[in-house]
Order: C-alpha cells, then structure tokens, then sequence
C-alpha cells in the first residue's frame, strides 16, 4: 500500500518542478506549511476517529450480531452530548489559536528578523505585466525579479490598474495589490534559486499570462547583474511608463537601466493616470452574444 501511494504521488508530481507551497524555500513559506501539518493534524483528531467510530458501530449493529442491543426509547445521554460538544470546541480553540498566533508572527508588514540589510522592490501590477522597481540601484525590470539569496526582501505593492495579487508560492504570502494604495510584504529565499511568481487574482484577458520568475542569486552574481542592468535597455520615465502601460499580453522580461526619482509615489498617487482596466480597449474584445 506504502509503495502504491508512493507510486501515485510521483505520476502526479512528474510533470511539475516543485509542490509549490509545500516546498518553501523562505522562512515565511516555512512557517506557513507548518500552520498547514499542525491544522491538519488537528482536524485529523476529529475525522479519524469519526471514521473509525462509523465503520465500528456499522459493524456492531449489523443484522446478524445478536449481542447489540437495540433501545427504540432512548433519547438522551448526557455523556454523550459532552463527548460530542467537547471534542470540537477544543479543536475550533486550538485552531482558532493557530490562527492568532500566526497572522501576528505572520503578519506581511512585520519585517524579517536578520542582521543582513533589506534590499527594497517597488511592485506594480500592470495590464498584464509585472513592474518591478528597484529605488536604491535605480533600475527597473518587467516580469523579472533579481534579488540576493539569504537577504530580507521589502516589497512595497500598489496597482496601476485593477485590483491584482502578488504570489511567489514558494516564498510565501500572498499580498493583493490595490489602485491609488500602497501594501507592504516582506519575504526572504532562504537559498540561490528559480521560483515562479504570479498573478493569483483574475483581472481580464491576460491574466493567465501574467507571470514572473524570481533570481534568488549570490551577493556577487546580485552586484554584477546591477551592473549589467545599468548599461541596458532605456529610461524609464513618464513616457516609458505611459507606453508600458498599455494593454498587452505575454510581455517579454524587459530591464530599464534607469528610472526617474519617486516614479512609484507617482503611480500612487495617481498623477500618472491609471491604466483604463481590462473591460475598456482589451486587445481580445469578447464577442457579442448573437440575438436569438
């Protein structure tokens, strides 16, 4: 039976890479695997042993067992009734608790306990496009994520056109993005590494291609791409950002080797118009319905 289901999970893992959040490569992923192995374990406690108790008092009181005695007037027994209420206001209290605990010590805004320095990436999510902006080196990429390996990463999200999520499932936490609102989320990859990032929330035609890949890279190979970055590609400024934002689908990573000063408050702040959302010029209208 072991081997069988050893067998299953392996043709159903065949053609992926990794299980997503149960193979987490940061600290956030980690813990939240952990709440989901001590939730289900909880839970066990109550469907094993209704399983159990199903199939033993099917069994019991088959037809053919003499020994089980049948009570047609019993209505009430008060040990009963404390066994049935006990067992799941404990498990909704040891839940409930798991959740407390975790959405404080989880919490997006909390920062990543580390002596290293946090690197800061401004996110924006697009039509249908990822904008990533790096305010200390003063670079940007679209659909592409470098950072370095073993260092808090900061991320500060908005939207520059309809509501969206960011979701790195291997990192952690996903953290939805809002127009004219800024969110805060803080992840770490605990090693070097490829790990694939995407929109978890529906926003129009693009959507499904909309994705990104993350680097987790070296501090030196993290340098030496910086470098690289600021000798390629344009400028980002109003312009670019403006002709960026236009509707496309399965946009190509692309690296801006400069970016104009406080580009993200702007998109904030809304000084640079948002994007017109996925229903007003989307490149694959949707048919009108035929009159019957």
């Amino acid at each position: 039976m072991r081997c069988a289901v050893l067998l299953a999970l392996a043709t159903a893992c065949s053609g992926c890479s990794s299980v997503g959040p149960l193979d987490p490569q940061g600290p956030v992923g980690a813990a939240e695997k952990l709440i989901l192995i001590n939730s289900l374990a909880i839970m066990l406690t109550i469907v094993v042993p209704t399983i159990l108790a199903t199939l033993a008092f099917a069994w019991w009181f088959r037809a053919s067992n003499t020994k089980a005695v049948y009570r047609p007037d019993f209505v009430y027994s008060g040990q009963i009734e404390l066994i049935v209420w006990s067992i799941p206001i404990l498990v909704i209290l040891l839940l409930g608790g798991i959740a407390w605990i975790s959405s404080h010590e989880l919490d997006p805004a909390q920062p990543l306990d580390s002596a290293r320095k946090k690197l800061e990436v401004q996110v924006v999510s697009l039509d249908w496009k990822w904008l990533f902006i790096y305010p200390e080196q003063g670079i940007a990429t679209v659909n592409q994520l470098v950072v370095p390996a073993a260092t808090p990463i900061h991320f500060s999200l908005t939207s520059a056109s309809v509501l969206n999520a960011f979701f790195v499932p291997q990192l952690g936490s996903m953290i939805y993005t809002m127009n004219g609102m800024t969110t805060q989320l803080n992840l770490q990859s605990d090693r070097p590494g490829r790990f694939h990032g995407l929109s978890s929330h529906f926003s129009g035609d693009g959507f499904s291609g909309m994705s990104f890949e993350l680097q987790a890279v070296t501090d030196g190979e993290f340098d030496r791409w910086v470098a690289e970055a600021k000798r390629a590609g344009p400028i980002l400024d109003e312009n670019a950002y403006v002709a960026l934002s236009a509707q496309s689908l399965d946009e190509r990573p692309a690296i801006y080797r400069g970016v104009v000063p406080n580009l993200f408050h702007s998109i904030v702040m809304q000084e640079l118009a948002p994007g017109p959302g996925p229903d007003a010029g989307s490149p694959h209208p949707v048919a009108p319905i035929p009159e019957r």
